[in-house]
């Protein structure tokens, strides 16, 4: 007796696991979860074209000029460009004259510890000196922007998107997902990462009047700043694109030298 009351509990156990594990299936199958704010509304980087794209990209020298000008009229409040020197702009087009101009006349100074006394003074900056590092007490090191456009999937596609999506939220986001809400203080936009960013939209249209005359439209600025911090993660790209061509000529004439030899050894051999 014993036994079959052992036996009917037994098999009511193993009856209650397998309704379970079906009705979870059964759920999974029916009900999939649904996806998350993120998912329903960040968006892929724009397709954007700059001039150094491809295996044949150059720099459009008069872009970067206009991109320093937005870097330094707008950007370089908040971010640093740690590992470029002010020399490096002499590859701009700019002369050594301008160049050293330019660093003395760049509105934060050199900090310097002075040995005697343990006190921090200031300099004027010099052509050898990288950027100056930008630091608010109290809040840290804002994100330097020297390897940006390789440290971000998408490079400078995802730098000229984000400079340009700032927006208010979809209603339909606030409708699926209620609790969505920016919060105060954040910025609405689709192209970072969780929709929410605490840097306020940093251009629009008229923010900086370019010397050269060009248009200074949101979207222009945006593809000029963001061309030049492709410049500063790489400024050897033209040089990197000319020598690879050279080293594919010399490994094909050296394939073809290679066959040739090959042919003219074992031409008179019997097999």
């Amino acid at each position: 007796m014993v036994r079959i009351i052992s036996f009917i509990v037994g098999l009511g156990f193993v009856g209650v696991l397998l309704l379970g594990l079906f009705g979870s299936v059964n759920s999974l199958i029916t009900d999939p979860a649904k996806p998350t704010v993120t998912e329903e509304f960040l968006r892929p980087h724009k397709e954007v074209a700059f001039a150094s794209d491809g295996p044949m990209g150059k720099f459009d020298r008069a872009q970067l000029q206009r991109g320093l000008q937005v870097y330094k009229e707008v950007c370089s409040a908040c971010h640093s460009l740690g590992r470029v020197a002010f020399r490096d702009l002499t590859k701009l087009g700019y002369s050594e004259a301008q160049v050293k101009k330019f660093a003395a006349d760049w509105g934060a100074k050199q900090q310097v510890l002075d040995p005697k006394t343990g006190d921090r003074t200031e300099r004027d900056n010099v052509p050898a000196d990288k950027f100056p590092t930008v630091y608010y007490p109290g809040q840290g090191v804002p994100p330097d922007l020297s390897l940006i456009t390789k440290a971000r999937h998408g490079g400078a596609a995802y730098i000229y998107s984000l400079l340009t999506g700032y927006s208010e939220q979809p209603a339909a986001l606030l409708k699926h997902f209620p609790d969505a809400k920016t919060p105060d203080g954040l910025y609405y936009n689709p192209y970072f990462a969780n929709l929410n960013i605490a840097m306020p939209a940093p251009l629009a249209d008229g923010s900086v009047t370019y010397a050269d005359g060009t248009k200074n439209t949101l979207d222009q600025m945006s593809k000029d700043v963001s061309a030049f911090l492709v410049w500063t993660a790489e400024p050897e790209l033209e040089q990197r694109h000319s020598t690879g061509f050279a080293v594919l000529g010399f490994l094909l004439i050296g394939t073809l030298l290679a066959y040739g030899s090959y042919r003219t050894v074992w031409r008179n051999v019997k097999h």
